[in-house]
């Protein structure tokens, strides 16, 4: 199980290693717009990721959602934390939202095999 974070990881690293070295000015301000949306500021980085969790899950990206469950998950939360945020984003989004649920529940779990428990 654990594999669907190695792969995971491997393929977002060398398909954004090749984006950016096409060097194209849009998309290396989008990513690094990306970045520093999530540093230290009024919010901390901590509540910044459950937003991001959230409003990835409600818009139904799963590699977004991949990002954050393990950027959620090395910032420190236990599962208990994000199941309560991905619920909000569930109810949020409505019933459509529950195969990206399922999927999240999935790496979460493999994230805590490959990682440890973080409860």
């Amino acid at each position: 199980m654990s594999d669907l974070v190695e792969e995971f990881d491997v393929y977002r690293a060398r398909m954004n290693d090749k984006i950016l070295k096409d060097n194209n000015k849009v998309l290396k301000r989008i990513f690094n717009l990306d970045t520093n949306s999530f540093a230290e500021g009024a919010l901390d980085k901590k509540t910044k990721e459950l937003l991001g969790l959230v409003a990835s899950l409600v818009l139904r990206c799963d590699d977004c959602v991949k990002y954050h469950l393990e950027s959620s998950y090395k910032a420190g939360f236990t599962k208990v934390e994000v199941v309560e945020a991905m619920s909000i984003g569930t109810l949020v989004g409505g019933t459509i939202v529950i195969p990206h649920l399922r999927r999240a529940y999935e790496y979460w779990d493999a994230l805590e095999e490959k990682l440890g428990n973080n409860e």
